[in-house]
């Protein structure tokens, strides 16, 4: 039975923070390149605070201690994804793609536009998972997982081709990563990934309505279903005609002020 605590709460807690933390991300990697340190330097110390506060929920298993921990993975992740954006973490090639190269040497090259950045997730998620090995509450840890593995598994599709790769968040000092973008069309591994996350999203709706009404494992169990969801709704943008801009528009245009100063 779904209950208002363990199942529609964490569903509307989940959507209520994804939808206000990227909005406030596109926000801040679309302002002016002077404001990249501010945002940074503030963006560091939330996400040092999000490993403090997985560290400390993570030894209760209560409920608040599941909400904390959930809250404190979307804190470091963010984190990760605001210094991508805003360039500080990207990879070593910053240039357009080399339009002769195809197969593995055009993987190399793509690769390299972000290295930095996933080896940055990877060993995130490394230290997460070892430092959450044997206490009573790992959602930090999963979170953090759940989200890096669903981020990896859009580049690739992105790489590969999707039919709609509309980048409207993309800042704008980022735009030559559009060039590394596959080409326009509906494939396997497009099919394949929306089928595999949506599975995730069935096997924690599992958990979440098998496990004891208003306890922190129904409760975390939920936020995960919820978050999976979203990869399954962020994966099916990929293949219809859905625009960023249509949630995030609040965002978005202070891109064309940014734009402005930095071509003064």
């Amino acid at each position: 039975m779904v209950s208002w605590s363990g199942h529609v709460l964490p569903f509307i807690v989940t959507v209520a923070i994804w939808f206000v933390a990227t909005g406030l991300i596109a926000w801040a990697d679309n302002r002016e390149r002077a404001t990249f340190s501010r945002s940074l330097m503030i963006g560091s110390v939330a996400g040092i605070a999000g490993l403090v506060v997985i560290l400390v929920a993570s030894l209760s298993a209560e409920v608040w201690a599941v909400y904390l921990s959930f809250v404190g993975a979307l804190m470091v992740w963010g984190w990760h994804e605001l210094a991508f954006l805003t360039g500080a973490a990207a990879g070593p090639r910053r240039e357009p793609a080399d339009p002769a190269l195809t197969g593995i040497a055009r993987f190399r090259q793509a690769a390299a536009t972000m290295m930095h950045h996933e080896v940055a997730l990877a060993v995130t998620a490394l230290l997460l998972i070892s430092l959450s090995w044997n206490v009573p509450n790992q959602i930090g840890a999963t979170v953090f997982v759940l989200m890096f593995a669903m981020r990896l598994i859009s580049k690739i599709n992105l790489f590969v081709g999707v039919p709609n790769s509309t980048s409207e968040m993309l800042p704008a000092h980022l735009a030559y990563l559009k060039t590394y973008f596959g080409r326009s069309r509906m494939t396997v591994l497009l099919a394949a990934s929306i089928a595999a996350i949506a599975s995730a999203t069935a096997w924690f709706a599992a958990l979440a309505l098998a496990a004891p009404a208003g306890s922190a494992a129904m409760v975390g169990a939920s936020l995960l279903t919820t978050l999976a969801f979203l990869g399954v709704l962020e994966h099916l943008f990929l293949a219809l005609p859905f625009r960023d801009g249509m949630l995030w528009g609040w965002a978005i245009p202070t891109r064309a002020g940014a734009q402005g100063n930095d071509n003064a």
